[in-house]
């Protein structure tokens, strides 16, 4: 896709958490912005506006009528069945909504003529704790979640729509997102969870010794990778990450930091069984090909996110 202005975009989880962002960055840049969104995570304050919004499921038959009277120019399929454990406890739930969900946006994108398709996949779910680190995107995907399986599937398929149909795609293999809007119920992530239960007088609890790594990357440049992807015609998989490792005691700690009046205790529960050790992503491949790294720093990205919930949450 090119540069012009004025793209029909449509954004499948757009009240969600990065789909909102990314959908608030698109309309800013002029486009005419679609978002479909059960509501199940999404919250109905994050949708922007001006973007027209249709709950629904992206299983949904209605899905077809919304491709049928639009000609979108592009998708970012952002939508998922996002909780982890919530795969674990019920695979069949989960392939519903990330593997059947995903075939019936990639059948109307195919039947619809979309030009081209941007993939919201993970990382760290794909690889688990790899040998090599930073993982570079060649490195064997054999997940051991339900969660990372339907993504994982998702990308095969988006290889097959693209050889048989010429679909075009760019899957963008995230790290740890963190930011504002995030929900700390639905998601799962470490940085909302920990200043939610703060905001609320709670105790927030590190499992086991805190060791364990993430690569934790800003939504803000989440978006930025989206955009680029969109613009650069690129089809591929590229890790969208930071290439730094943070233990969750470090977390613990950026996040205490900017709770000033509060002293909080550095508290440590039971070990997560078969919690991954390690997470780090390579992004060599996404610098050298459109031109995309990190620019938030971290301390900077937790004061940004414990700002936003202190003025949304606070009581």
């Amino acid at each position: 896709m090119n540069n012009r202005k004025e793209e029909k975009i449509l954004v499948t989880g757009g009240a969600g958490f990065i789909g909102s962002h990314l959908v608030d960055t698109l309309i800013g840049e002029g486009h005419e912005v679609f978002i479909i969104d059960n509501l199940s995570t999404g919250q109905k304050q994050n949708i922007n506006p001006q973007a027209k919004f249709f709950e629904m499921d992206i299983q949904d038959q209605q899905v077809e009528d919304l491709f049928k009277a639009n000609a979108f120019d592009c998708v970012f399929h952002t939508a998922a069945q996002i909780n982890l454990r919530k795969s674990v406890e019920d695979p069949i739930f989960d392939a519903k909504a990330n593997i059947l969900g995903g075939l019936n946006i990639l059948e109307n994108c195919k039947k619809y003529k979309v030009k081209k398709i941007i993939f919201s996949s993970t990382g760290g779910a794909l690889y688990g704790d790899a040998d090599i680190v930073p993982t570079p995107e060649t490195y064997l995907a054999k997940p051991i979640s339900p969660y990372g399986v339907a993504k994982l599937t998702i990308e095969n398929y988006l290889h097959y729509y693209q050889q048989v149909f010429n679909l075009n795609y760019t899957i963008l293999r995230y790290a740890n997102v963190y930011g504002p809007r995030q929900n700390s119920l639905a998601e799962a992530g470490v940085v909302s969870i920990f200043i939610t239960k703060i905001l609320k007088g709670e105790q927030p609890v590190i499992n086991g010794e805190g060791k364990q790594t993430r690569d934790y990357v800003f939504v803000a440049d989440v978006v930025r990778a989206n955009l680029a992807a969109m613009k650069n015609e690129p089809i591929g998989i590229y890790n969208v990450a930071t290439e730094k490792q943070t233990d969750v005691n470090q977390i613990f700690q950026l996040v205490s930091s900017n709770f000033p009046d509060k002293k909080i205790e550095e508290k440590h529960g039971p070990a997560m069984l078969g919690e991954q050790k390690t997470s780090c992503l390579a992004i060599t491949k996404i610098k050298n090909e459109l031109g995309w790294q990190s620019e938030t720093a971290l301390a900077d990205g937790i004061k940004l996110t414990v700002n936003w919930f202190k003025e949304n949450y606070a009581k």
